[in-house]
């Protein structure tokens, strides 16, 4: 398989606390990459470094095979127009309609003209099923309703790589499940490779083409879903079950 992002022997430390240790991934084009584990484990922290937003301490960190660890800022925006983000709490601006949040990244990153730019975020507004909402706010839409918003703001300049920052957090079961309805959707129907963070594992078993766990700093288990129920490690299956009682300390 193709790998679309590698990273190699990535280390990041806030004070004394290291929160990634040399870690190493390959994360492949196309593919759907769970990374979970506990709320503190690294999961936000590598996301921002894949991203750009945080500077590892060390390590590599290549997208097609561009080390961006090397890039200046003005090459990293052209690198970061592959990328689209779903943020954990949808991120929208709340002095925005709909439609104005979807436009926001085409008008800032494109150079799209007014009617073009109406016309992709109309077409991606259909795709995550909020057609015909445009002059809404986000403040009259439910909590799975802004993060319906927030992909198709995250497609709107046709990214490479899609980035989901806890995507079921906030919303009911039955939403929870259509925004993994959607993720899926959208990765089948554009090729797009994407990296959900969650700890949601009901989100992963439905979702995930392969599950990545952060323990402890370091990547425990990478494999598919069967692979990871099958695994014997007590930490893994403590995780997985959610249980108290197990090696993993409960803070």
């Amino acid at each position: 398989m193709e790998v679309k992002i590698k990273i190699e022997n990535l280390s990041k430390k806030f004070g004394t606390f290291e929160v990634l240790k040399s870690v190493s991934l390959d994360i492949y084009k196309g593919e759907i990459l769970y990374v979970v584990g506990k709320s503190g484990s690294g999961k936000s922290v590598l996301l921002k470094n894949i991203t750009g937003l945080l500077k590892p301490d060390q390590g590599k960190i290549f997208i097609d095979s561009v080390n961006i660890l090397e890039k200046s800022e003005e090459e990293l925006i052209a690198i970061r127009k592959k990328m689209g983000v779903l943020f954990q709490m949808a991120a929208l601006f709340d002095s925005m309609n709909v439609f104005e949040n979807v436009a926001f990244t085409l008008r800032r990153f494109s150079k799209f003209s007014k009617n073009q730019i109406k016309d992709i975020v109309k077409q991606k507004l259909e795709m995550v099923g909020m057609g015909g909402m445009e002059l809404l706010f986000p403040a009259s839409l439910s909590m799975g309703m802004q993060k319906r918003v927030g992909l198709a703001r995250a497609i709107a300049l046709e990214p490479e790589i899609i980035l989901c920052d806890e995507p079921t957090t906030a919303v009911d079961p039955l939403s929870g499940a259509a925004v993994d309805d959607l993720i899926m959707r959208l990765n089948q129907e554009l090729g797009v490779t994407v990296i959900i963070i969650s700890h949601d594992m009901e989100s992963a078993f439905r979702t995930a083409h392969r599950v990545s766990m952060l323990y402890q700093g370091n990547f425990l288990f990478t494999g598919s879903v069967d692979e990871l129920k099958q695994c014997e490690d007590p930490v893994i299956q403590q995780f997985i079950n959610g249980r108290a009682e197990g090696p993993i300390p409960i803070i």
